[in-house]
């Protein structure tokens, strides 16, 4: 089973277990530290910067961490989001004519709207769906590699099964558009698309 398909299963089933028990509602003022773990899948491709003179190809290997998020509900439906993760390590393998293998780090953050059609209302189950900006700094490059900062929008949608009136269970997917100018020994070979599809879960704190 896909990782999607599971979550998707593991979603309902508590969501279902949970719909019988007493209501719970978000409201504007509430704030919440989000905690867990994510599996980040990335493209593999390059946009070359000379193809009619240069051709190689790029393997990056899925990356996973822990992440966080701080958030607000300035409104019953809408609220704000500061999002993370650890610097997840990535293996690379570049084809020839540089034919090397190595890893990196990606570190991103992302500042994102959220909307909970649900808030206000008496509900254990709180979707949501979100969007904004998004930065990835990468370090710890192979040697004669560098690879610049990227910046470019982002969209999750999620949703918060409630346990008690203050902590729940969390399930994210985070889509983020991510391309970085890759440079070997000085030479330019293009920008590399990473686009990653993050798959998450863990824990919501409410206060």
């Amino acid at each position: 089973m896909s990782n999607a398909k599971w979550l998707a299963s593991a979603l309902t089933a508590t969501t279902l277990a949970l719909a019988a028990q007493s209501a719970l509602a978000y409201s504007a003022g509430d704030v919440f530290v989000r905690g867990g773990f994510a599996k980040t899948d990335s493209r593999s491709s390059i946009d070359l910067a000379d193809p009619g003179n240069f051709q190689t190809d790029l393997d990056i290997r899925d990356g996973r961490g822990f992440t966080y998020g701080l958030g607000y509900l300035f409104h019953d439906n809408f609220g704000i989001e500061l999002s993370g993760s650890q610097r997840v390590k990535h293996d690379v393998a570049i084809g020839t004519p540089v034919g090397f293998e190595g890893s990196f780090r990606r570190l991103p953050i992302n500042l994102m709207a959220n909307y909970y059609p649900l808030g206000g209302l008496d509900s254990r189950v709180q979707p949501y769906v979100g969007g904004g900006l998004n930065y990835t700094r990468f370090s710890g490059e192979p040697a004669g590699v560098d690879m610049d900062d990227s910046y470019g929008i982002v969209g999750q949608v999620g949703v918060d099964l409630a346990i008690t009136d203050n902590l729940m269970l969390n399930g994210s997917l985070n889509y983020a558009d991510v391309g970085s100018d890759i440079s070997y020994r000085g030479e330019d070979l293009g920008e590399a698309k990473l686009d990653p599809l993050t798959i998450g879960g863990g824990f919501t704190l409410r206060f």
